[in-house]
């Protein structure tokens, strides 16, 4: 067991960031007789998991829910950890294209210098990527604009 200035320690976070995951459900933790927080050494890797597939852009309900499929009643084992791993594939494979496509079109949309894809007449004339749906359409995926 350890303690939660030694898990911060540990794992870079800061011990309210910690409390925070703690009161999310994410990790888990025991008390003293004083009311000290002791978690167990297996949080660790819990707490870098939840530190990287944020670094990946993954929500934390998709991280609770990963989470929740490993055994509670024992330290998990490379074989959990890899078949959590094995069930994001495809999210992640999802993000990478999504990063991949705002790297790619970023510098030709900013280079334009209107920094507008409403007003933008060469990439999205009269907004028509409005009509595919709310949020960045051509970073989303979508190839070309729908026809009114």
């Amino acid at each position: 067991m350890i303690t939660i200035g030694e898990l911060a320690a540990r794992s870079g976070m800061a011990t309210s960031a910690l409390r925070f995951y703690e009161k999310e459900g994410l990790i888990r933790a025991e008390r003293t007789g004083g009311n000290q927080r002791r978690f167990p050494r297996s949080e660790l890797r819990r707490v870098s998991f939840i530190r990287a597939a944020q670094q990946v852009g993954l929500t934390l309900e998709e991280i609770r829910e990963a989470l929740a499929s490993l055994p509670g009643s024992r330290t998990p084992t490379q074989a959990d950890w890899e078949k959590l791993s094995h069930a994001w594939r495809h999210r992640l494979d999802d993000r990478i294209a999504q990063l991949e496509r705002l790297r790619d079109k970023l510098t030709s949309c900013i280079g334009c210098g209107c920094l507008s894809l409403k007003k933008c007449h060469l990439y999205n004339p009269d907004d028509q990527a409005a009509l595919g749906g709310p949020g960045a359409r051509y970073l989303l995926g979508d190839t070309s604009t729908p026809k009114t």
